[in-house]
């Protein structure tokens, strides 16, 4: 049996509805080297009994990091997920993104030493969040824009993150004004460069955590590459309660000093330095 190559790290806290739905999503991947490992923020039994009853069911190894709910620690949980992880390259995401059947293979063609990848994901309406079944992952057919536009998508520039092949993804890759940024919800990167890193500052909550990351891996001296319309999710809405103006605040006095004092490595992270 080979080692494992690729570690999928998905967030989640209290959503084993739109979980389940991810690991789905993973379960039909065509590049199959890889492990799922679980970052749950301190969700009650019911996501565990999930994870229990789907390790059953699904090809890939699943790794379940919890820790007790003590408001929003993602970055803490992320932490441990990172240095539990077994892949050499880690793909970051979350527990209420789908990710379409190339995904995987998209991150691991593009990736590159000295470099991390930047994705984005495409926002689904709830109406049809709640309506994609199992069936519908597994066929693929909840990411044919014809499929999505039957049960209620409006026409969009932003479809063609769906529907974007060949060169005009190429082209949309490179002239998006979006800026290639660590985006936990869709971006990847060698460990070594996240250990290097110090991993999450764990000081920080909900808004540019992940950004931060990706501002000290420029520090450090790597690039991004823009895969925005190659590697595919479908983003399953939800509430936001857990956001508060002073979590964003002080994020970005944090990123302040990331960014003027250039720092390569956070003290708060996986080890306290």
């Amino acid at each position: 049996m080979q080692p494992i190559d690729t570690s999928v790290i998905i967030s989640t806290y209290n959503n084993p509805k739109w979980l389940e739905k991810v690991l789905w999503s993973f379960d039909v991947q065509t590049y199959q080297n890889f492990e799922v490992v679980i970052a749950d923020d301190g969700s009650n039994n019911e996501t565990a009994e999930l994870i229990t009853s789907i390790r059953e069911k699904v090809n890939f190894p699943i790794q379940h990091i919890w820790h007790e709910d003590n408001g929003f620690q993602k970055t803490i949980i992320l932490n441990k997920a990172t240095v539990a992880s077994k892949g050499n390259y880690l793909v970051y995401t979350d527990g209420d993104c789908m990710a379409r059947n190339d995904f995987l293979q998209v991150h691991i063609n593009k990736r590159e030493i000295g470099y991390f990848l930047s994705g984005g994901y495409f926002k689904l309406p709830m109406d049809i969040s709640k309506l994609i079944s199992e069936d519908d992952i597994k066929t693929q057919r909840c990411f044919d824009i014809d499929w999505l536009k039957t049960h209620g998508l409006k026409s969009s520039f932003k479809n063609n993150k769906i529907t974007a092949k060949g060169l005009k993804q190429k082209l949309l890759n490179a002239l998006t004004p979006t800026t290639a940024t660590w985006n936990g919800h869709n971006a990847s990167g060698y460990k070594t460069d996240i250990i290097d890193a110090n991993g999450y500052d764990e000081r920080m909550q909900y808004g540019g955590e992940d950004r931060e990351l990706g501002e000290r891996l420029f520090n450090a001296g790597l690039n991004a590459k823009q895969v925005r319309y190659s590697a595919i999710c479908l983003h399953l809405d939800h509430e936001r309660g857990y956001v508060k103006p002073e979590m964003i605040e002080r994020n970005l006095k944090i990123r302040a000093t990331t960014k003027n004092d250039k720092l390569t490595k956070t003290p708060f992270g996986i080890v306290k330095l």
